[in-house]
């Protein structure tokens, strides 16, 4: 990373000067998105590595000068954490990466993680004006965010949000996914005694065991969760509430709010024929044992099948997650099995591209019908269904229906079922005064995030049943404004 008297004299350097001045009397709209550095796949297929390198400075720069500063800026309405979008890309755009970063930190705990793994394309990226007035690519707001969150970490300058003056009103959150760490930042900013407590070893929920290194380094958890220690707030890991510690327990230790972000690790199956077979497993399995257990080292006290013939069956971000892991993990032959067309994959276009471009190969319209095992139990094919799409469902999806007397075998060797998750149940089975959905998801206000349990506030997939980072880090800021507003009217 360049020193800081580098970068002042480059900020300030004639020709940048020049080209703001070109910039300033040229038509915005007529530059040309940038294009995200990555490995080349043939080595990345290879190793652990971020796929994603990120852009330079001067990537980062010429980028920005795309936004034009609309008037009525949409993009902040489509980010579920209110960012506010324009200021930190102007910033940028000036040279002031460090102040991009402090922007970004007002109103988001984890900048340099959603710079990443969020949807963007369906988000802010889709009410910017080149989507919505001029029919172009969007200003590349994720890979911004992303490059000023970088700039901040690797510069050593790390900036700690301001803190209001303690209250000494103690909350609690049960869990470390996003929408509990989002919950904490707001929260201990507004001088709350803030405790997070995390079932597993490791802090970080679904960004640490759910999505791989090379789309999310571990040390760019690790640095988010680190700021916000900073911050004040109070790590337990190895606590499982509802079992280690009850909700009678929670209250007597002088809690007077419970954020409950316990996230959604109940895997869902086809029930279908086969599905007991050695071989067959959950994604949510798969994924946790080897980014958390180190399952994929053969010395691992646990370690997983690493299968020739891998078939993950789905078609999300999760799934993609998988079948790349399983590329990485030596797997000839990598397949994503998914019952609609491409058109409707729920995957983001990158991750489905970067698949692509490992070699995934992709058997959509195909649905499993049932798996067949060898004399030792494992499997070692699955019969698929061909599939058509039929008019739109409930979801506005054009319904898979099958081809009448299709059907095609195919040789597998592990099958890893990635069809939707539920939420953890522990939390509603036995926190009282709760009010459970058919599905298991706790009932809230959708305004303020409060149970019927009145001192209860919940957010991310305990409530939604699955969602994006983002989706669960706008549940959490709601929740800290819900919570810490009724708290301090007591």
């Amino acid at each position: 990373m360049p020193s800081q008297e580098y970068l002042k004299a480059q900020r300030s350097a004639p020709w940048r000067e020049e080209l703001r001045k070109t910039i300033k009397n040229k038509d915005r709209t007529q530059l040309t998105r940038v294009v995200m550095n990555s490995i080349d796949p043939v080595v990345r297929c290879q190793n652990y590595e971020e796929v994603n390198l990120g852009l330079t400075a001067d990537q980062a720069m010429a980028e920005a000068q795309r936004c034009i500063d609309c008037a009525n800026p949409t993009c902040i309405t489509g980010c579920p954490v209110e960012i506010n979008i324009p200021e930190f890309i102007k910033n940028i755009e000036r040279g002031d990466f460090l102040e991009a970063a402090k922007v970004l930190k007002d109103t988001s705990a984890l900048p340099a993680v959603c710079g990443r793994v969020c949807p963007q394309e369906r988000q802010c990226e889709s009410q910017c004006f080149y989507v919505q007035k001029l029919n172009k690519p969007a200003v590349a707001i994720g890979h911004l965010e992303r490059f000023a969150a970088d700039f901040e970490r690797e510069s050593g300058n790390i900036a700690i949000p301001d803190i209001e003056p303690a209250n000494d009103i103690k909350v609690a959150v049960i869990g470390s996914g996003p929408a509990g760490l989002s919950f904490a930042g707001d929260m201990v900013k507004k001088g709350f005694d803030v405790t997070v407590f995390e079932a597993l070893h490791e802090l970080g929920g679904v960004l640490r065991y759910g999505i791989p290194e090379f789309r999310l380094p571990n040390h760019i958890v690790d640095t988010e969760i680190d700021v916000l220690a900073q911050m004040g707030v109070q790590f337990r890991t190895n606590c499982i509430i509802g079992k280690t510690i009850s909700q009678e327990d929670l209250i007597e230790m002088g809690f007077k709010g419970i954020f409950v972000a316990s996230g959604a690790g109940l895997p869902h199956f086809m029930h279908i024929p086969g599905e007991n077979l050695n071989g067959v497993m959950s994604c949510n399995e798969y994924l946790t044992r080897i980014n958390l257990m180190d399952a994929a080292n053969p010395e691992s006290d646990t370690p997983v099948f690493m299968g020739k013939k891998v078939a993950v069956i789905g078609g999300g971000n999760t799934a993609m997650d998988a079948v790349r892991t399983a590329k990485r993990l030596g797997a000839e032959k990598a397949m994503i099995v998914y019952r609609r067309s491409e058109e409707e994959m729920p995957a983001r276009l990158e991750e489905v591209h970067h698949a692509k471009e490992e070699g995934i190969e992709f058997y959509t319209l195909h649905n499993p019908l049932k798996y067949e095992g060898d004399e030792r139990f494992r499997v070692s094919r699955m019969l698929l269904q061909r599939m058509e799409l039929g008019e739109p469902d409930a979801s506005g999806r054009r319904r898979p229906l099958p081809v009448k007397g299709s059907t095609v075998w195919i040789d597998v060797d592990q099958v890893i079922v990635s069809v939707g998750v539920s939420p953890n149940p522990l939390i509603p089975s036995t926190f009282g005064g709760l009010e459970i959905t058919d599905w298991g998801t706790i009932v809230v206000n959708s305004d303020t995030m409060q149970s019927a349990c009145h001192d209860i506030y919940a957010g991310g997939d305990i409530v939604r049943g699955g969602a994006t980072v983002i989706l669960a880090m706008g549940d959490g800021r709601k929740a800290a404004k819900g919570m810490s507003e009724a708290l301090l009217a007591n």
